[in-house]
């Protein structure tokens, strides 16, 4: 057909868009590669097909935006003979610049989905405020490195090809039409590209997130978003004034259901405390944390028999108080520092630690401060990052070791130094605690098994893959605390915890990686619980705190939304991976906070079926009660009576 110049130029640069967007899926393809193996068999290529056509919907979306505001000046152009040179060098620059911009989150996207499972967001920037940190973790991490290249390549083409558009159009000259075909051609164009942009012929709603949501497969499903349509979302998600704050239900009829939860018939100034009056006589045991970087339970024995990846960890299970359907937080390292020190969780996207005033907390190190307790934290890096050591300084920790503390030729990333060695440091403090007569609480926050994975060269893994390697190296670095503790004095009378910050994206079948909240809890004291002990019980972050305290036996306070899980039950538990949000009992999980796309499965038995339409009464009872969960934190931290005395 014989159409107009500016329709062509548009029609070539969209085509164009469209391609290179698609090679950018076809690449997050390539590196997740062993997911597809989760897909049914005799699907693949079908469920496939179907996902980049979806794709094309998507990118088709983002594209229409890009081109909308040039087409508006092409289109005008249809009633004059010449156009301004400098109109089309602007277009041209337009044009490229912000596709340029596009491609970029493309090839961010890639690395950012292989480590969370979830398409680009703005909790990308949560970390901005650390740019250096970030820059270098990114650099020292080789696998990050390889993105640069098609990144590069598909900008240098794209901007031959315009060129060469650009070039052709100037060239040409304007198609006399009449007045009449010039108004049929606009106002068509005009609806063609509103179209676009909506990406959906329903006039309800336009395209949305859970559009894309259209099998039972958890990566099949998110293989059509385009990453610039899920940042952009996300990011007017959160300048939307009705997004500042949650606002799932009253917040009277939130706090009555966790009050009867949890059982609480106090009447104190906040409504989730309660007095717990601990044993007759106890005694003051030291207390050792150990918050695991990534370590998802799927990477344990239990689950992975094949690699034997954690043999002290899983030998640990066996002499010890385990609970095997515990669930973090939420999928970064602040909910899992947070919530195993506080027992609170993060609400949704808002990250918990760099508030504008800084709140108090009742938690581990303020509780135990008040039964003469010394307090302490590890980490192998800055511990500004995150806001981490502000906020613990002003949560009544005594002091925070750091990057700053180790010597500088340990140093070996921007993650700072190894775990075993951030262990070996640590004994000179925890002995200098001792000796002051006094029991201690000591948090570590390890960090090897996140990249840049960097495994020493002292240490000798059997496996072949650097990320089976540092899972190995993790372990062992678990196995060498032990080891040291068992020769100082206070280790008779020591409690090791063990519990990830948040999990990994393994064997992924649900819209939100269970894998990547479940994790081991062990309590670990020979000489204090003698009869080691399995617990199917369900559990969380959250129920850390009042666990540990129960074990010892101290009366206090208990001003969270943890339960003593040695003691107590839970009817499910909640977590969140930012905007989605998610609760399971003992058979059922249910996935909300997809715009379009809710879910309930039978996650006990695998099955992907979405059953919700099946048992909406259980949907809607698990999605009530995580967001009563959330409501009601939400509004401890707004009356400030998430800490009392």
């Amino acid at each position: 057909m014989n159409f107009p110049r500016q329709i062509k130029y548009i029609l070539k640069v969209f085509l164009t868009g469209l391609l290179f967007f698609t090679s950018f899926r076809f690449l997050l393809v390539i590196t997740e590669y062993e997911r597809l193996n989760t897909i049914d068999s005799g699907n693949t290529v079908s469920l496939l097909f179907q996902a980049f056509v979806m794709g094309i919907r998507f990118d088709t979306t983002i594209s229409s935006y890009i081109l909308a505001l040039p087409l508006i000046f092409l289109l005008v152009g249809l009633y004059f003979k010449n156009f301004s040179k400098a109109l089309i060098k602007g277009i041209y620059f337009y044009i490229g610049i912000f596709y340029s911009l596009a491609f970029f989150i493309c090839a961010a996207d890639i690395p950012y989905f292989n480590q969370f499972f979830s398409r680009l967001t703005i909790s990308a920037l949560t970390w901005m405020d650390h740019p250096e940190f970030v820059f270098q973790m990114v650099i020292q991490e080789v696998k990050y490195w390889w993105i640069l290249i098609p990144f590069a390549l598909t900008v240098w083409l794209f901007w031959k090809m315009l060129k060469s558009y650009t070039n052709e159009f100037t060239d040409n000259t304007t198609q006399k039409l009449s007045l009449t075909k010039n108004i049929i051609i606009t106002l068509l164009t005009v609806a063609v590209t509103f179209l676009g942009i909506r990406g959906r012929i329903d006039e309800k709603s336009p395209i949305l997130v859970g559009t894309a949501y259209f099998s039972n497969n958890a990566f099949i499903n998110q293989i059509g978003l385009n990453p610039n349509f899920t940042f952009l979302n996300s990011y007017f998600d959160s300048i939307n004034p009705n997004n500042k704050n949650v606002n799932f239900m009253e917040n009277e009829s939130a706090i009555n259901f966790v009050r009867t939860e949890l059982n609480i018939t106090d009447s104190l100034t906040s409504p989730v405390a309660r007095k717990i009056p601990g044993r007759e006589s106890y005694k003051k045991h030291n207390v050792v944390l150990v918050i695991m970087e990534s370590m998802s339970f799927a990477k344990m024995n239990y689950f992975n028999k094949t690699k034997n990846l954690t043999p002290f960890l899983d030998s640990l299970s066996q002499n010890s108080y385990f609970f095997e359907n515990v669930f973090t937080a939420g999928t970064h390292t602040y909910n899992g520092v947070f919530s195993s020190l506080f027992s609170f969780p993060a609400v949704l996207k808002k990250h918990p630690m760099r508030q504008v005033e800084i709140q108090k907390y009742n938690g581990f190190a303020e509780t135990l401060k008040q039964h003469d307790y010394s307090t302490i934290y590890f980490t192998t890096h800055d511990d500004q990052f995150d806001n981490v050591g502000g906020f613990l300084k002003s949560n009544s920790f005594d002091k925070i070791v750091s990057k700053e503390d180790y010597p500088s030729d340990e140093i070996l990333s921007t993650l700072g130094v190894p775990d075993d060695y951030m262990f070996r440091f640590s004994m000179d403090y925890l002995n200098k605690l001792n000796e002051k007569e006094k029991p201690f609480f000591a948090a570590f926050m390890t960090a090897s098994d996140h990249g840049p994975y960097i495994v020493p060269e002292y240490f000798k893994p059997k496996t072949e893959h650097i990320k089976d390697q540092i899972v190995e190296y993790a372990d062992w670095s678990l196995s060498r605390l032990i080891e040291l503790s068992k020769n100082q004095k206070w280790f008779d009378n020591t409690i090791f915890v063990f519990i990830a910050d948040h999990g990994g994206a393994i064997n992924v079948k649900y819209d939100i990686p269970l894998n990547y909240f479940r994790t081991p809890l062990v309590f670990y004291a020979p000489n204090i619980l003698k009869e080691p002990k399995i617990f199917s019980k369900l559990g969380g972050q959250i129920d850390v705190f009042p666990t540990t305290m129960g074990i010892i036996g101290a009366p206090y306070i208990n001003n969270t939304l943890g339960i003593d899980l040695v003691k107590e039950k839970r009817s499910a538990i909640f977590f969140n991976q930012d905007e989605k949000y998610a609760a399971v009992n003992g058979k059922y999980l249910m996935v909300a906070g997809i715009k379009g796309k809710e879910g309930l499965y039978n996650y006990t038995n695998g099955d992907t079926k979405n059953i919700i339409k099946n048992y909406p009464e259980i949907y809607d009872s698990l999605k009530h009660y995580a967001e009563a969960m959330y409501q009601t934190t939400q509004y401890l931290n707004q009356k400030k009576a998430t800490f009392i005395k």
